[in-house]
């Protein structure tokens, strides 16, 4: 890795559904099949007859899944927000698997919400991991209507600028966005 530049952090944004989580995984396999050590974590939706009951939290390096978040209380120590009741051992086991995650070639964080960009909870690890540049290479998802915060939380640290913004959405499939996304990542990395 080349320290005199600061390795890129792409936003991946668009709107609840579009498969922003899904882009990320087939990012993720795509570097895995060419040797990439692939960090982080991935937030994929749990679907039961259609309808989003839960969250589930993913570490990419070991493909171990935890329960982050449900529609209804799972446990008193889960912490309420909005409509979600999120499991406060996972938080504290996702943190831990971002802090461990660098030095890697893709880091990946999904997502920073509210719970990080507003009220410092939640995947507070990667605020404090993202300046450090311990990778080649950054995926970061946040909605839409969370990029002005996003951009105001990370000038406040003044070391994260994101180099591209990778919108999804349903005009074409998750194979699609990877197909169209994945080679300018190769060339990334070719060049650090």
């Amino acid at each position: 890795m080349n320290a005199s530049r600061k390795p890129p952090i792409w936003m991946v944004s668009g709107l609840r559904g579009a498969g922003k989580s899904a882009f990320c995984r087939g990012i993720a396999q795509s570097a895995h099949h060419a040797g990439w050590d692939v960090a982080g974590l991935l937030s994929p939706a749990q679907i039961e007859a259609g309808v989003k009951t839960g969250i589930l939290a993913e570490d990419l390096r070991t493909g171990v899944v935890h329960r982050l978040a449900s529609t209804f209380r799972q446990s008193q120590d889960d912490l309420a927000f909005g409509d979600w009741y999120f499991d406060r051992q996972t938080l504290e086991w996702g943190n831990r698997v971002l802090e461990n995650s660098l030095l890697c070639d893709l880091l990946i964080v999904d997502e920073l919400g509210p719970l990080e960009l507003a009220h410092q909870f939640g995947w507070r690890a990667a605020l404090e991991i993202l300046p450090r540049a311990g990778y080649r290479l950054a995926l970061v998802v946040i909605r839409p209507e969370l990029q002005a915060i996003a951009r105001r939380v990370f000038d406040r640290m003044g070391c994260i600028r994101f180099s591209t913004i990778v919108e999804i959405d349903q005009t074409h499939t998750t194979e699609q966005w990877v197909h169209n996304y994945w080679p300018k990542m190769m060339e990334i990395n070719a060049c650090r």
